[in-house]
């Protein structure tokens, strides 16, 4: 975390520091090798993001673990945290290399269909 994100996270208020600490621990518990990086959103100042990079073949598992959590955080307490799970990059190739060698059809884009890709 770079010294700009740590000053941004200590100048928030306690029970903000808080609703981002919670989600990081429970996803800790359950997978200890995720690493975290909080950021401000990009698209809106209130909010902030928490980007767990995870050793897992499907992100959507991390993140269901904090999901009710964090809907609860934004509806109930007005506190804007996001979890947004990452696969590591290894991961990442990993699926890219089996979806390369996966038999059958693959996704064309859009543009190929017209013939100009």
């Amino acid at each position: 975390m770079s010294d700009v994100d740590q000053f941004q996270i200590e100048s928030l208020d306690e029970r903000t520091r808080q609703a981002i600490d919670e989600p990081q621990r429970t996803i800790a518990e359950r997978y200890p090798s995720t690493t975290f990086e909080v950021v401000p959103a990009p698209d809106d100042p209130d909010s902030i993001h928490i980007l767990a990079t995870a050793d897992v073949d499907d992100p959507d598992e991390v993140g269901d673990l904090v999901l009710d959590r964090v809907i609860s955080l934004i509806v109930d307490e007005d506190i804007y945290v996001h979890v947004i799970p990452l696969r590591t990059p290894e991961r990442i190739q990993a699926a890219l290399e089996a979806e390369r060698l996966r038999p059958g059809p693959r996704f064309r884009s859009p543009a190929s269909l017209w013939g100009d890709a």
